[in-house]
């Protein structure tokens, strides 16, 4: 409490915190402006029978409950960012630009992937809309009516991405997932009142276990998140005149879980991009359209497949953002010019193959976690009959990574100010 009111009494950083909230409370105002011509009983129905809609509307925010012109929400970025990091492996030049070129070549990275969002963002709006009037939950659209509302929900997804920026900017925390996370929390009041209204006694031992798994959900996340393994590290001794320096140990802390909730927003990101390919193929071949979409329904109505999925993408997700944010090379360069070393490692090429293998083995600890957690609600939801139970796991590991990341940064930088009042 004490250092939670330390936030409010240093003007630089309540400054901060006050913009961040004002922003979130745009986002939440333009979440409730819905576009024209929804059929909002028929939207009703599609939305509590239909899983793939539910993890829509965890990027949305609750924007797809009325169908708002932020309905995307920032899917369409998160996609074209996981785009733009697969091409990475494929043209080298992407790599250099991205890994060499320091904070230059990455603003220059993410310029890109602002570009690639528009077409995308046009691409699932198209899509949407075409699943929206297929299930009539819109009148049918005439070309121009068509083209308004693809521009609209296109223009509310730019605008959410650059919502995003804007709270990065301030660094308490990534933008994108704290708009997702602003997004899970306002829906808890409607959830909360769900389930009262919704409650029978003969479904309490559901409940029950449900919260024991959310409980055990948030301890596993908050420990994984937090866990880490210390290599240790010593110093050589160097003599420089008449003293002696160094000879002193320390360690090099690797994080069980380095990509955080990364992995879990991109693998709900790919999940959801089939479907809306399915509907924009309409452009070209109805038949088509018609083809792809019943097999991505079967898919998403197949709970072991689509679980055993699920599980997997998060895995390979954990892997791959990993691979990108840490490089053991890079660490063991400067631990060797430092003067540091792994007690019985060579240093240079070998620090950085032991170091690499070391963070491969407790990332699959930490990928295993992710991914059961993300399936097991899931899981337990089908078994219960309850499908908000099933989107619940998901949101619940956002809710909790998202928190502890922004409890860090405020951590550092009010641990940075007491060093800035010391000096």
């Amino acid at each position: 409490m004490q250092k939670f009111l330390q936030i409010f009494k240093i003007p630089d950083l309540r400054k901060k915190v006050i913009s961040i909230l004002f922003l979130l409370l745009v986002f939440r105002l333009a979440s409730t402006i819905p576009i024209p011509g929804v059929n909002a009983e028929a939207l009703k129905q599609l939305l509590s029978s239909n899983q793939l809609l539910g993890l829509l509307n965890i990027f949305s925010g609750g924007g797809l409950t009325n169908l708002s012109i932020i309905m995307l929400g920032v899917g369409p970025y998160i996609t074209a960012t996981i785009i733009m990091q697969l091409l990475t492996i494929v043209f080298p030049q992407l790599k250099k630009i991205y890994y060499e070129e320091g904070a230059i070549g990455q603003a220059k990275f993410n310029r890109m992937s602002r570009y690639l969002t528009v077409p995308l963002a046009m691409l699932q709006a198209y899509g949407f809309i075409n699943l929206l009037i297929s299930q009539k939950v819109l009148q049918h659209l005439n070309v121009i009516s068509m083209l308004e509302n693809v521009l609209t929900i296109t223009a509310g997804s730019l605008f959410l991405m650059w919502i995003g920026e804007l709270i990065s900017d301030y660094k308490l925390g990534n933008g994108i997932s704290l708009i997702i996370f602003a997004g899970i929390v306002s829906r808890l009041p409607q959830e909360i009142n769900s389930i009262f209204v919704n409650y029978h006694p003969s479904q309490l031992p559901n409940y029950i276990a449900f919260l024991i798994v959310a409980i055990l959900v948030i301890g596993g996340v908050t420990f994984i998140n937090e866990s880490e393994k210390k290599i240790p590290i010593s110093y050589a001794k160097q003599i420089r005149g008449m003293k002696m320096y160094g000879g002193a140990s320390s360690y090099l802390p690797l994080k069980i879980n380095q990509a955080g909730v990364i992995p879990i927003i991109f693998a709900i990101s790919l999940l959801l991009f089939p479907q809306f390919f399915a509907q924009a193929s309409a452009i070209f071949s109805k038949s088509l359209s018609i083809t792809l979409t019943n097999w991505s329904n079967q898919f998403f109505n197949n709970v072991v497949l689509y679980s055993l999925f699920y599980f997997i993408l998060v895995i390979l997700f954990t892997y791959f953002y990993t691979a990108i944010t840490f490089d053991p090379n890079e660490i063991a360069k400067n631990l060797q010019k430092s003067g540091a070393f792994i007690p019985g490692i060579r240093p240079g090429e070998t620090t950085a193959q032991f170091i690499k293998k070391t963070m491969n083995r407790i990332t699959l600890l930490g990928a295993i976690f992710l991914g059961i957690a993300a399936i097991l609600p899931n899981i337990l939801g089908i078994i219960m009959g309850n499908r908000n139970m099933s989107i619940g796991g998901t949101s619940i590991l956002i809710v909790v990574a998202v928190a502890l990341e922004v409890m860090k940064a405020l951590e550092s930088q009010l641990t940075m100010r007491e060093y800035e009042s010391i000096m």
